[in-house]
């Protein structure tokens, strides 16, 4: 029985500023992704004869919803509309909590787009599973690359990737998680947009000790206003002696930067 098995990784929002709502629906955003170590575990493996086409298997953290609208599933069917794909069993590992902006469901289905296109050698392109992964989710061709991810620099609905080059190598990455969940939609219906301001890339090229002054991500007004205790979480960061802190993605986790 083959068997495949990855490991998707996590990310970090540096900044996320809401620019305009778009026509489709869909919001222009830029921000800086960071890639992080906290990783889920993805197993792959041949089902049985006469099984059905896919059956996710879940352990660890608990998920919301029902499984059939997990990003794995939705993987598997997407590709399976275009390539004749034998049945097979998703085993997932969930280190990566639900509801807490690390993108730890949309790096799940990417990452499950890559592991099916090796299972399968269906031979898809970067390109082409950057699109596949476009129709799972804004953030989710950012875990599209080869690995080892690099941080990138984010526009359109967060699908535009540039590589962007930057030294953190003097910096930890610490992460906290208040006892909430954010969905993404809560977030974006409390957002007000904004698109006359200095860019995010321009504000990252300045020293990191002035980050706190000048670096925002657009969700916390609102999401600090509905859920104080994400905002204790950040200043218990600073307190602690952060360099920079913030709320990654629409929350709820949040992160500091800590000088090694």
């Amino acid at each position: 029985m083959a068997t495949t098995v990855v490991y998707p990784c996590s990310k970090i929002n540096i900044g996320l500023h809401v620019l305009q709502k778009r026509d489709d629906g869909f919001h222009d955003i830029e921000t800086l992704f960071v890639p992080h170590a906290l990783s889920d575990v993805l197993e792959v493996t041949d089902a049985p004869e006469a099984a059905e086409n896919v059956k996710l298997f879940l352990y660890g953290l608990p998920l919301p919803g029902p499984l059939m609208s997990n990003l794995c599933i939705r993987a598997y069917n997407l590709l399976s509309e275009h390539f004749h794909m034998t049945p097979v069993e998703i085993h997932l590992y969930k280190q990566i909590p639900a509801g807490t902006g690390l993108g730890g469901g949309s790096s799940d289905g990417a990452y499950c787009l890559q592991l099916l296109n090796r299972h399968f050698t269906l031979g898809l392109s970067q390109p082409e599973l950057h699109s596949f992964a476009l129709q799972l989710g804004s953030d989710v061709p950012f875990f599209i690359q080869q690995p080892p991810l690099s941080m990138c620099l984010a526009s359109g609905r967060g699908d535009i990737l540039e590589p962007f080059a930057m030294d953190l190598s003097q910096y930890r990455i610490e992460l906290r998680f208040p006892p909430v969940s954010v969905s993404t939609a809560e977030a974006y219906s409390g957002v007000v947009p904004d698109n006359n301001r200095v860019s995010l890339r321009d504000l990252l090229l300045q020293p990191v000790d002035t980050w706190k002054y000048v670096i925002e991500n657009d969700f916390e007004a609102t999401i600090f206003k509905k859920y104080p205790q994400i905002e204790q979480y950040k200043q218990m960061l600073y307190q602690e002696g952060a360099v920079f802190a913030s709320m990654t993605g629409s929350g709820s986790a949040v992160y500091g930067l800590f000088r090694i």
